[in-house]
């Protein structure tokens, strides 16, 4: 068994009963989509897929907003695994500096295999399957599905993104209808057109329902 099959049990049996936006098969489409990247990029193969499996290993969501749980767990296991010190920091680093948060911060780290991980990570927030995982982690923590009083905050803060819970509508402003310009992979570009359009085909019918006009 080589180093990425042992990572894929190390993570399956890690996020075994995670939240359904954050488990084992977000992480698999993730990979994927990473796979897929890697077709037309130059970049790392073995820590891209590294990174794609263990990047919500331990996601600071759900540790209190620590959002070094997350690279301290990965290089734990890497470590265990024997892989060379280097693999081990760059994964550490594509961990910590690709969520949409960090984004929202100082940026101190970018690599191309980064890029495409975090390309592969924000196809899997937008379109069909980014709308479900919107809503479904709004359930997760009992946050309203919309409120037209509540309007969605612009040019939103890392802080403020870290600890709010607007309904789930707001989220496609604070977040998943920027990510399509936020793209680096001429891969994940094209990808993300179609998803975006279909989010704002989603929107549109949402708001008509919403209104009785539908």
């Amino acid at each position: 068994m080589d180093i990425i099959e042992r990572t894929v049990a190390f993570v399956q049996h890690t996020l075994s009963g995670a939240e359904s936006g954050h488990d084992w098969w977000h992480i698999l489409r993730v990979w994927n989509n990473t796979k897929l990247i890697l077709q037309t990029e130059q970049a790392d193969p073995l820590i891209c897929e590294l990174a794609a499996l263990l990047h919500d290993i331990a996601d600071s969501k759900f540790h209190n907003g620590d959002e070094s749980i997350g690279p301290r767990i990965a290089g734990e296991f890497l470590r265990k695994e024997g892989v060379d010190s280097v693999i081990i920091e760059h994964v550490q680093q594509i961990i910590l500096n690709m969520s949409f948060k960090a984004s929202l911060g100082e940026i101190t780290f970018d690599s191309p295999e980064l890029r495409v991980v975090r390309d592969a990570d924000r196809l899997d927030a937008i379109g069909a399957i980014g709308i479900a995982r919107a809503f479904n982690y709004g359930g997760f923590k009992n946050r309203e599905i919309y409120n037209p009083t509540i309007p969605a905050e612009q040019n939103i803060s890392k802080e403020a993104y870290k600890n709010t819970t607007a309904p789930t509508i707001n989220h496609f402003y604070e977040k998943l209808l920027l990510l399509q310009d936020k793209m680096h992979t001429e891969t994940a570009k094209r990808i993300a057109a179609q998803r975006h359009q279909y989010m704002e085909g989603f929107l549109q019918q949402f708001y008509a329902e919403w209104d009785g006009l539908a």
